[in-house]
């Protein structure tokens, strides 16, 4: 009689494991920090590529960006900025990350970075710096996407 209650408590175990191998998968922080990175990297050579949709593949779907001087937006209006940018044939944009810290809790992340903007418009290119603040969400793919991100100025008011 013993044998269905065994039975029973390995298949228990077995669900549980099987519930939580996935969570384990990604509890590696140094592997997320990594992951993030190369999705900021990755970003970049899409954008000095020109290539707007690959760009736009960071963003999450509920994205919101907040930028010093302008309006809240979503995920379609910044895509739709970076596409315009980068039609923009008058001018070549540059941008290099300077990632200085990655903070990893779980599914979500913090990422404190500067980028390097290029603008090349004549035969002198002007050189921005622009530092930021991106929180971003592991989703059920296991990619790592931005929902948040923050631009600002370091320049005095």
């Amino acid at each position: 009689m013993r044998r269905p209650a065994s039975i029973a408590r390995y298949a228990l175990v077995a669900l549980f494991a099987a519930t939580l191998a996935p969570m384990l998968a990604f509890a590696d922080p140094e592997a997320d920090k990594a992951a993030i990175a190369a999705r900021l990297e990755t970003w970049a050579a899409a954008f000095n590529a020109h290539d707007a949709a690959a760009a736009c593949d960071i963003f999450a779907p509920d994205l919101v960006a907040t930028v010093r001087g302008a309006p809240e937006r979503g995920r379609d209006a910044v895509c739709a900025g970076i596409a315009s940018a980068l039609a923009d044939r008058t001018r070549t944009l540059r941008y290099v990350p300077d990632i200085r810290e990655i903070l990893v809790s779980g599914d979500l992340a913090v990422v404190r970075l500067a980028w390097s903007l290029t603008v090349a418009r004549g035969p002198v290119p002007a050189l921005q710096k622009e530092p930021g603040l991106d929180v971003f969400r592991r989703g059920p793919d296991g990619r790592w996407r931005i929902i948040r991100f923050l631009a600002y100025s370091n320049a005095p008011d």
